[in-house]
Formats: structure tokens, sequence, C-alpha cells
């Protein structure tokens, strides 16, 4: 499938001054040679309803995904229907159960990432990283039973749920740039992903940079 297809890709996204949710989706698509647009929408507006988008919204949350005129919510969806579209979501159905599985579990770690970065960030910071290995670990295994870490999480091919881990090892380097100390694994698919030149270039961007990872915290 041509880049070319997407060109019409829109995301809806709140001004947070963050990454956040919608990062993994635009990994996905600079890496895939994919052109969007972005919309940003103020989270004022918004909490108050000021904002007509809040009105259509599905659950009431961003970002929105527009392709064309078919519209998406929940970043996890948007990220697989990318994914199939593009011909990253697996050869097999086996490969396609593997996939979901990892995004899945990324989305677990996600969900508690969140927690403490926006909820407990000053009474838990200490108790999270202390447990971290245990919530790094099985992705480290993940990526040693396939070629040993030296391709993807699953199969030879890069998928969706590679730049939803990607994200997630960049929070938390951004936590803790010492986090992945104990994982060469997952520090050396780091590395091989930015070899990629679409990503390493979108990575390198100002328009990628001027975006805190996380929230500074006072």
């Amino acid at each position: 499938l041509l880049a070319q297809n997407l060109l019409k890709v829109t995301l809806h996204i709140p001004v947070d001054l963050i990454s956040a949710r919608a990062e993994p989706i635009r990994l996905l698509l600079a890496d895939q040679g994919a052109s969007w647009t972005e919309d940003e929408v103020q989270l004022n507006d918004w909490w108050s309803g000021k904002c007509e988008l809040k009105k259509t919204a599905v659950f009431g949350q961003l970002p929105r995904f527009q392709d064309g005129d078919f519209v998406l919510y929940q970043s996890n969806t948007i990220l697989r229907y990318l994914g199939h579209k593009l011909g990253i979501a697996g050869s097999n159905s086996q490969e396609i159960a593997l996939i979901d599985m990892v995004n899945d579990g990324v989305e677990d770690l996600r969900q508690k990432y969140s927690r403490l970065i926006f909820l407990e960030y000053e009474t838990g910071k200490e108790k999270y990283l202390k447990d971290l290995c245990n919530q790094l670990s099985p992705f480290e295994r993940i990526l040693s039973n396939n070629a040993n870490g030296t391709k993807f999480v699953v199969g030879d091919k890069i998928s969706y749920a590679d730049y939803n881990l990607l994200d997630m090892l960049h929070c938390h380097l951004d936590l803790d740039p010492k986090c992945l100390a104990s994982f060469p694994l997952l520090s050396a698919y780091i590395q091989h992903l930015a070899t990629r030149p679409k990503l390493s270039g979108y990575l390198k961007s100002e328009k990628r940079n001027k975006r805190p990872i996380t929230p500074k915290h006072k």
C-alpha cells in the first residue's frame, strides 16, 4: 500500500504540551512515510463544552483520527487500523494474535505509567521505579524469542505494536535514563529502530522535540 493513500489523515489532539497517546500513531505514520495534519484542541474549550468536536466524540476522548471520511477514536484501535491498512499487523493468524498480545501488554504498562504520572508521582515514583524491572522483563523475554531481539517484537517485519512499545520505552527513559541498564535486548531494540531513516528523521525533528515526553513536575 502506497503512503499516498494516507495523505488525508488528520489527528485531532488536545493541546496538553506532552506527546501522550497520539505519539505511537505519529511514530507509525512517520516511519511508514505518510503525511498527516494535526488539529489542536484547547483543553479549556474541551472540558467546558465549547468544543463542537466533543459532542460527536464517541467516548468523549481524544485523539480523534480521520482518514478521508472515515473517523476513529481510541488510540489502540487507530494503531490496529493503520497496522492492517499498511500491512504491518502480522502475516498470518499467529503473528496477528501475538502482535495483539504485545500491544495489550504495552497498554497494561501504559495504564500503570499514566496512573503514576498523573495521580501518584510525588508519592509513588520510588515504588514504581523499584518494580519497573518486573514490568519490563516480559518485553525483554518477548524479544529474546524472536531472533534473540535482533528484529522486532514479532516476526521479520515491524508492526504497530513496535511503535507502541517504542513510545513506552521512551517514556520510561525520560522518567529514569538508567531504567534499561539491565535490559540489553530492549536497549539494542531502541537503537535498532532508530536506524530506520524515516523514523530517525521524525525522532530528531523539531515537531517531535518541542513536545515534552512526560509532564514536568515541580
